[in-house]
């Protein structure tokens, strides 16, 4: 699944790539907002990515399914 984040005054956002669901997703942003801490994202590779709160400025859940696309994709 992609998770995107926006952070403030950057013009460019974060594009995570993980194997978390979307309710795993979003329980750790709801955690790191309430803690007022750092919110950490996984990806699929195993590197960990680490965004702190204050700089969140929206946080993107994609599609927990990935669309298929090609021949064969029916």
């Amino acid at each position: 699944m992609e998770i995107k984040v926006g952070v403030k005054h950057v013009s460019r956002e974060i594009v995570v790539e993980s194997s978390e669901s979307a309710a795993e997703v979003e329980k750790a942003v709801s955690t790191a907002f309430d803690t007022d801490s750092v919110l950490v994202l996984s990806d699929i590779h195993g590197r960990k990515v680490l965004i702190p709160t204050a700089s969140i400025g929206y946080v993107d859940i994609g599609e927990e399914t990935a669309r298929r696309v090609g021949f064969g994709s029916g």
